[in-house]
């Protein structure tokens, strides 16, 4: 879509995947002491867009801490049990003008849009899947995909019925 993506991990295996994806920087959150101030310096001063899809409060705070002037935050990882109110740097917010939009999926009316960035291969979500499972495998893998073993959003162990 144009935009110059930085990806952050804990994992370098998971980082070199997203180079592999194009992403233009990438960030060990483990290997850096401040995750902001290495996100605002790979940036030229800090990120225009912000994406937090694991939902863990300490992600959430950087994500928006991270934002230049007038950026936005979606958050799509969900918090739950007792991280469901996070810190939020309001005070950046405000000064920032910046703006936090939550994420549970696409409208259906949206479709359209996926199935032509497909089409013309702006998306090739087959570079995505590392393996392909029988149905009655589906619950063992579900129930541990908290683990994160694997490359890619949830593993490399995604469900596909």
């Amino acid at each position: 879509m144009g935009a110059q993506v930085v990806a952050i991990d804990i994992d370098d295996a998971k980082l070199d995947f997203a180079r592999s994806l194009g992403a233009a920087a990438t960030l060990n959150s483990r290997k850096i002491k401040n995750v902001v101030e290495a996100v605002r310096e790979v940036t030229g001063g800090g990120a225009h867009v912000s994406v937090d899809a694991l939902g863990s409060p300490e992600t959430c705070f950087n994500s928006i801490a991270n934002l230049r002037k007038r950026g936005k935050h979606i958050q799509v990882g969900l918090m739950l049990g007792d991280q469901h109110h996070p810190v939020i740097p309001m005070d950046k917010v405000i000064a920032n003008e910046l703006e936090i939009l939550g994420s549970h999926g696409i409208q259906a009316f949206r479709y359209g849009s996926i199935f032509d960035m497909l089409r013309s291969g702006k998306l090739n979500p087959a570079r995505l899947v590392g393996k392909t499972i029988r149905l009655e495998e589906a619950l063992d893998e579900l129930v541990n995909m908290n683990q994160f073993n694997g490359l890619g959003v949830f593993g490399d162990q995604p469900v596909l019925i």
